[in-house]
């Protein structure tokens, strides 16, 4: 499948940092990239950097009076007179507290992710990931699990507006993406679609199978909740089916996939046990829908993953190397034992008391089987058939 690619990236998104110990940690970003580096897989004419997004921009998804409250707020000190109003914003709980700088940040993010947007549908590259976008929690008035603007709704509101371009949004984070959902909630030109542990366990407590669209836009909404202990093939039986599905069924002209990594065994937000596998395999079907139904058009966003230490970089390095076609992609299909470059490791392992992985898969032999496998299997496929009730 032929196409160029773009990574898109800025210093700035760096500054998107609640605190030291918040599990949503830059970090993430320099060791993917370090590594990518490493391999020879990220060179300086992938790169692209953005602009943040215009006050306009972010006004397309989100409300004028909660952009003024992330703007006071980033102040340094904050405004006294928005800071007794954090709380109605969502800004001022554990998750998602403000801080020094908050709004440039996030406006970077969404600007970087309207710039892969751009990027793809004006040619100038046939794909684009942003792996500082992500940020699908937040809504239109308020910031929740650990986002502030929604990239993701931002720049497709970019795309609906600028390129009138049909889009399907993809989310394979394991926490549902409820701010994208909303946003277009009743829109019939664009397609939100979101694999993930069931709401019934774990945050945002929403995207169960009733959640469909309304008005309009009825129809162009799937979720896929999935049982917690869920492993690869269950995961990727239900994704596999439901995306090819739903892709044929609404025949976009953009794909936009965010990539959160948190369903991994290892993960210690979420419930679900699975492997790298699916974070090799996923990337691959979408890329083929990408040129079936897009012409290829397909841009990527990063997400949630907070083992960000053995589990992020390689996924997210793996995302890239299906979307740029990196040789070293063939090669972990003749040798999936395949191992991670020694000077990486070495490089990062003094920072981190884990150990880190050697090869870019698991070895799954060494790995204990769930006793409730055959009913978590057996409970995904009755969701997995509701989900594709409207679109035999």
């Amino acid at each position: 499948m032929p196409g160029s690619a773009l990574f898109i990236h800025h210093e700035q998104e760096r500054k998107y940092r609640f605190h030291d110990r918040h599990p949503f940690h830059p970090i993430r970003l320099e060791l993917t990239m370090d590594l990518l580096k490493e391999v020879g897989a990220l060179k300086p004419d992938h790169l692209l950097r953005q602009r943040p997004a215009t006050e306009e921009e972010l006004l397309w998804v989100h409300q004028p009076a909660y952009v003024e409250a992330v703007k006071n707020l980033s102040l340094t000190p904050p405004d006294p007179a928005w800071v007794s109003r954090a709380e109605q914003y969502g800004l001022l709980d554990e998750d998602t507290p403000y801080f020094a700088g908050m709004h440039e940040a996030a406006a970077c993010i969404s600007g970087g992710t309207v710039a892969a947007v751009e990027a793809v549908l004006s040619g100038a590259s046939t794909h684009a990931l942003h792996l500082g976008g992500g940020l699908h929690h937040a809504l239109s008035a308020k910031a929740a699990g650990f986002c502030v603007y929604n990239d993701a709704a931002v720049a497709i509101s970019y795309a609906r507006r600028r390129y009138g371009a049909r889009v399907l949004y993809v989310d394979t984070d394991v926490h549902h993406g409820d701010g994208v959902q909303w946003s277009f909630y009743s829109d019939p030109e664009v397609c939100t679609y979101s694999i993930h542990e069931t709401g019934k366990y774990l945050f945002p407590g929403t995207g169960f199978l009733p959640e469909r669209g309304e008005h309009q836009g009825y129809g162009a909404c799937m979720n896929l909740p999935l049982q917690p202990y869920t492993e690869d093939d269950s995961w990727m039986e239900c994704f596999e089916q439901s995306v090819r599905r739903l892709a044929g069924h609404f025949r976009p002209d953009l794909i936009v996939s965010l990539h959160g990594c948190d369903a991994h065994a290892l993960d210690p937000l979420s419930h679900m046990h699975c492997s790298m596998a699916i974070y090799r395999r996923m990337p691959e079907i979408l890329h083929e829908l990408a040129h079936t139904y897009c012409e290829g058009r397909w841009v990527a966003v990063g997400g949630g993953g907070y083992d960000f230490w053995r589990v992020v970089p390689r996924a997210w390095s793996l995302l890239w190397l299906e979307m740029s076609g990196h040789p070293l992609k063939e090669t972990l299909t003749r040798q999936p034992d395949a191992r991670l470059p020694e000077a990486w490791t070495k490089r990062w392992q003094s920072q981190t008391s884990f150990s880190l992985p050697d090869a870019w898969l698991d070895d799954l032999s060494h790995w204990n089987g769930i006793p409730r496998r055959a009913e978590i299997t057996a409970k995904n496929r009755e969701t997995l058939a509701v989900a594709l009730q409207d679109y035999l």
